[in-house]
């Protein structure tokens, strides 16, 4: 859009209209908040209840001695790897622990949890949480 028609439309529209909403522009109460999603709940006497379920935690590798940059440029080649597939996570890291223990005879068809197995998820790999589940 040129500055034109951007001028045109704020006469028409209004000036107010055009400018970016921010907290600053509602009432005391408003507050816009930058997307974060809650940690708890609020109750209905004024109080809130944090769930440290729902609290987000991250876990940050050692990174002494790392010799790359945290930037990659956009004109960067293209990896060379397949996407990660499910099959292919399961290939490599549940697969050769169940040849293992079957070549030992350590295998069992009721001890699958050992291997990240679900019972309780419809016959899932890995667990699923809350916000995977479609809703």
């Amino acid at each position: 859009m040129g500055v034109l028609s951007t001028l045109a439309r704020g006469l028409v529209r209004g000036a107010d209209r055009m400018s970016e909403f921010t907290s600053k522009r509602g009432s005391r109460t408003h507050n816009k908040g930058r997307g974060a999603r809650p940690t708890g709940l609020k109750l209905p006497s004024s109080k809130f209840l944090a769930i440290p379920a729902m609290i987000p935690e991250f876990v940050v590798p050692d990174l002494e001695g790392f010799k790359l940059k945290p930037y990659v440029s956009y004109r960067a080649p293209k990896g060379t790897e397949a996407p990660v597939t499910a099959e292919s996570l399961f290939a490599e890291v549940v697969a050769p622990k169940i040849q293992k223990d079957f070549e030992e005879g350590k295998f069992s068809k009721d001890q699958l949890e050992k291997y990240g197995f679900e019972p309780t998820q419809d016959g899932k790999l890995f667990k699923l949480y809350p916000k995977n589940f479609v809703r």
